[in-house]
């Protein structure tokens, strides 16, 4: 079993693949420590995979995980930690715009102690209108609304200990919110800063329109945070709240029937309608809370069920296992 795990997604990288695996491989190498590269082809187009399978075919230590589809970068993620064997698990992009030569910074970390280390772009050579400033408020927001004190949540450049990361569930455009999922778990986080030189060869995949989704994506963290294992306690109490209201205001209505004997639809008639939608408001919240209780339920029974699907795995089996 390897002790180190390098995860690494490529999407359309031909320019890209052999050059960071010869600095991956001379990296890992010198650090001295058992280790494998898991390359994971996120449905690409170009030649990304084929160069990915004629390493694998002369590096035992290489596996290439081949996706059917492009799943995007989380599910990419989540099919390399899954099949990683190491016990110290460290993720980059492919697009050679985070150094291999920071890997032993990552690891010195976690043999320190730390469950996640998380890199800091804190010298950015992206354009400042509209990368920085978006990424900087998307940053402050992340922090504030999850609690975790760090700088940079958007970077893949990560590390992690084998059982934090196969502890979180991994869909959509999560990956950005490992250190505050992991924060859930008490895992102890730390932040260490890193190069961001500017790509070389290729085109980004990302544009402006991620950081409007990131904001929707902030409202899910912040709900998944503190109301993750009790979805009644946030849909009940605004539930009750509308029912109250409702009630109290048809409790209302019913008195001044009684009382002045008014006809309650001709004077008030729009107020009735209120109170009805609020009772009947009410009651669906507190639906869709019981619903998310068993939800919750049926996620800490149900079996795991990935978010991506593989094509194909290759790895060449090494000298000393054939001997086995």
């Amino acid at each position: 079993m390897p002790k180190y795990s390098i995860v690494v997604p490529f999407h359309n990288e031909e320019d890209n693949v052999t050059t960071l695996y010869d600095r991956l491989k001379a990296v890992m190498e010198h650090i001295g420590e058992t280790f494998e590269l898991v390359f994971v082809d996120d449905g690409s187009r170009d030649r990304t995979y084929r160069l990915l399978e004629e390493i694998a075919a002369v590096d035992s230590r290489v596996l290439v995980i081949k996706l059917r589809r492009n799943f995007g970068q989380t599910s990419a993620l989540a099919a390399g930690f899954d099949h990683a064997q190491g016990d110290f698990i460290l993720a980059m992009d492919g697009d050679l715009q985070h150094s291999p030569d920071e890997i032993p910074n990552f690891l010195g970390k976690l043999e320190e102690g730390y469950d996640v280390v998380s890199g800091w772009r804190a010298q950015r050579g992206d354009n400042f209108v509209m990368r920085r400033i978006p990424s900087r408020i998307a940053n402050w927001l992340m922090a504030t609304l999850s609690g975790v004190n760090i700088h940079d949540f958007g970077t893949t450049f990560k590390a992690y200990r084998r059982e934090v990361i196969h502890n979180i569930p991994l869909y959509g455009e999560m990956h950005r919110f490992i250190p505050a999922l992991a924060s859930w778990y008490g895992a102890s986080i730390c932040e260490i800063p890193i190069s961001n030189p500017s790509r070389q060869f290729g085109k980004s995949h990302y544009g402006i329109s991620r950081t409007f989704r990131v904001f929707f994506d902030l409202l899910t963290i912040r709900f998944l945070l503190k109301y993750m294992t009790r979805p009644l306690h946030f849909f009940g109490t605004i539930g009750a709240i509308s029912s109250f209201l409702g009630g109290a205001l048809a409790a209302w209505l019913l008195v001044l029937k009684l009382v002045t004997s008014q006809h309650v639809m001709d004077m008030h008639g729009p107020l009735f309608v209120v109170a009805g939608v609020l009772i009947l408001a009410g009651v669906q919240m507190i639906g869709i809370g019981l619903l998310g209780e068993l939800q919750v339920r049926h996620f800490h029974t149900a079996s795991h069920r990935a978010p991506y699907a593989v094509d194909r795995i290759v790895r060449l089996r090494s000298e000393e296992s054939l001997l086995q």
